[in-house]
């Protein structure tokens, strides 16, 4: 493994150069983190370099772009940190710091630090303590005086000192432990585990933003569900995403009970996670069924019932945006549409349902995300009888081919209509509104049912009738 690091790593261009650098400035510069840890591990190179320094990280940079010839770069002087976009590479320069943050602030306080010993001493986990030393005496040398590659091969995570006094001063890695349990499938020492629920109180004080990010590494990890129950188990989600949590009550009234929905949700997102990265898809199937708590009814003789549980689930899509910062504008809306139609394949795959209906389905949920919910769709099939999830999945598979003969013949995205909004505000002299949008959507729906032509004379006729029934005027 060593023979191997000597001939992949310390041969790049980019370490050599930062060497000849740091040599000139009198710094002692090492490689470290994760680049370091993903080649033991994977023997594969990381596109993200971290470079930690006892000198001016700012400065060690600046002399980097232009040895390179590059101006890429990004700094921040308060963190003593400086970041390099350099072909597909983040390289982000460090001096040697210690970050904390106090019992009630969400600003960490920077400390500067003497030494590498002292700064591998402050990381989060031993695995990430490995360093590489690119000083002219000892290039190349590995310097692991915490054992993070021992832990490499246990496939362990452990602080580097007392996890109470790691967790203190960076709440966020207790969030990240679970990352690295999720992603690298390593085990958790007994004494983080126990230390996090100590401290679990302390990631209020962390940014939403600071998070949410390590969040969505969770989510976008192979299988999401593996972080996601720690999180429950040990409370962070409860904090985070209490609606989800909200689906994990079960309820039996008599002979009649329904399936543990947080359990379920878990599945799906496992499941979608086998065919996309989508981040964003993914967010719409963990939180698919979050309608089901405030819809749910118990029918007597029927049992538990979720009416229109996917229109209620889609509608608190904003609130849970809002809260967690998340992208408001595209992204948000997406999820909320997903969510929205996330039942229709089923009820659009059964027999009898007119072109027409599935013609408004497809204008209504776009044709770039058609095959984005019928994946959403199927990883929702979760049944244990293998019989009926073939014969379910099959049903919308067929569903998804008629949908694309449709669009072919049809294209139903791309109807443009003769009259458009400026010409209804000059008919009706009326200033930008919604009974603008509500006259087109009617006219559209109409031609696509066939119940008029896509003519000049036709859609005038029809936008005049729909315009009185909405107390609309003509500018005669």
């Amino acid at each position: 493994m060593i023979l191997n690091f000597k001939k992949n790593i310390i041969k790049n261009k980019i370490f050599k150069i930062i060497s000849k650098i740091s040599n000139k400035l009198n710094f002692h510069t090492y490689l470290i983190g994760g680049y370091v840890r993903n080649f033991f591990l994977f023997k594969k190179h990381s596109l993200d370099i971290d470079i930690v320094t006892t000198g001016n990280s700012i400065i060690l940079a600046k002399y980097f772009i232009k040895k390179i010839l590059i101006k890429n770069l990004f700094i921040f002087k308060r963190f003593k940190t400086a970041i390099v976009k350099y072909k597909n590479y983040n390289i982000e320069f460090v001096s040697t710091r210690k970050e904390y943050y106090n019992i009630y602030n969400n600003k960490p306080k920077i400390k500067k630090l003497k030494n590498l010993f002292e700064d591998q001493l402050r990381r989060d986990f031993t695995i990430n303590t490995i360093a590489i030393s690119l000083n002219k005496k000892n290039y190349g040398k590995i310097i692991d005086p915490l054992n993070g590659l021992n832990d490499l091969k246990k496939k362990i995570i452990k602080t580097p000192i007392d996890p109470n006094i790691t967790f203190y001063e960076d709440p966020l890695r207790m969030i990240r432990a679970i990352r690295f349990y999720t992603i690298l499938k390593f085990n958790i020492d007994k004494n983080l585990i126990k230390s996090i629920k100590n401290n679990i109180d302390r990631i209020r004080i962390i940014s939403i933003e600071r998070i949410i990010q390590e969040f969505n590494k969770i989510i976008l990890s192979k299988k999401p569900s593996i972080g996601l129950k720690l999180m429950f188990k040990l409370g962070f989600l409860n904090i985070i995403l209490p609606e989800l949590v909200s689906l994990k009550k079960e309820e039996k009234n008599k002979k009649f009970s329904y399936k543990d929905n947080f359990n379920h949700s878990l599945k799906v997102i496992d499941n979608i996670s086998k065919k996309t990265d989508n981040l964003w898809l993914k967010w719409a199937a963990l939180l698919h069924d979050i309608g089901k708590p405030v819809s749910k009814k118990f029918i007597y003789n029927k049992g538990w019932t979720f009416y229109l549980h996917e229109i209620i689930g889609s509608n608190m899509i904003p609130q849970i945006f809002y809260r967690l910062k998340l992208p408001i504008k595209k992204n948000m809306k997406y999820v909320q549409k997903i969510i929205k139609y996330s039942y229709k394949p089923i009820y659009l795959s059964k027999k009898n349902v007119k072109i027409s209906t599935i013609k408004k389905f497809i204008l209504e949920i776009g044709s770039k995300n058609i095959e984005d919910l019928i994946l959403l769709c199927n990883s929702d099939i979760t049944t244990k009888y293998k019989k009926k999830k073939k014969k379910l999945i099959k049903k919308v598979e067929l569903l998804l081919n008629k949908i694309k003969k449709i669009q072919k013949i049809d294209k139903i995205n791309n109807i443009k209509l003769p009259i458009n909004g400026n010409d209804i505000i000059r008919i009706f002299k009326i200033k930008p509104c919604k009974k603008i949008g509500i006259i087109k959507k009617y006219i559209i729906n109409s031609i696509i049912k066939g119940k008029i032509n896509n003519d000049y004379k036709s859609v005038y006729k029809l936008m005049i009738k729909k315009g009185k029934e909405l107390n609309l005027k003509l500018n005669e």
